[in-house]
């Protein structure tokens, strides 16, 4: 059975593209027929993240209905396929969110588990990848503001009658797994999947446009990913 996990942020600069990206990697490593769809059709960082950005058919074509979706799936690392986003502001203008719900119809033919990254933040744009989802995994940093806008995204997606299946807690000091694991579990009222660590590995790997799974597969970071996926 297709599962569909829409990966979603109260706000942006939680690391969520970046946990998509390598969550998709390790599952398509592991054997698992894995999509990735960059649904951010407006601040999209998957393209950037694997070297796509430059790709001549994206999301934004295809909401557009100027292409179809076989055509924007590209081969990504340890074999994840990968729909990008582009990043132009015309193609965001002319993209049409509510086409997503025709795009994952085609797409879940195709795999075991498809990974959407959501944008951050509520709006429009927000709501449909919430709202397509089996279960949404909320990626958050152990402050303050993050943990609010967690919580309002948690609430969105109850509202639009979806369930959030737990948390990804990322950019953890790795001296305060335990403490943060206890306490975000109670402030967010969901299971707390896993910790991933601070780890300057990150910025290196995706200075190469490689995922850390792939790069520096022995950093604090790999082995974390390894452990959720």
């Amino acid at each position: 059975m297709v599962k569909v996990y829409t990966i979603a942020s109260g706000k942006g600069g939680t690391g969520k593209s970046t946990v998509a990206v390598n969550l998709g990697t390790m599952l398509a490593g592991l054997g698992k027929a894995t999509y990735l769809m960059d649904a951010d059709i407006g601040m999209a960082n998957v393209g950037l993240l694997l070297g796509l950005q430059d790709a001549p058919v994206t999301l934004h074509e295809v909401l557009a209905g100027k292409g179809e979706i076989a055509d924007a799936i590209y081969e990504g690392p340890s074999g994840l396929k990968v729909i990008p986003s582009g990043i132009s502001l015309q193609g965001f203008q002319e993209a049409d969110p509510d086409r997503i719900r025709e795009v994952l119809t085609e797409l879940v033919k195709r795999c075991e588990y498809l990974l959407i990254d959501a944008p951050a933040g509520i709006s429009k744009d927000g709501v449909v990848p919430l709202a397509v989802a089996d279960e949404v995994i909320l990626v958050v940093n152990p402050e303050l503001s993050s943990i609010v806008d967690a919580l309002k995204t948690k609430v969105l997606t109850e509202v639009v009658g979806e369930h959030v299946k737990g948390a990804i807690i990322n950019r953890v000091d790795p001296d305060k797994t335990d403490i943060i694991t206890r306490k975000m579990e109670k402030v967010l009222g969901v299971s707390i999947l896993g910790i991933v660590p601070e780890d300057p590995n990150i910025r290196r790997s995706s200075s190469s446009k490689t995922p850390i799974v792939i790069k520096y597969p022995a950093s604090p970071a790999a082995q974390a990913i390894r452990r959720i996926a």
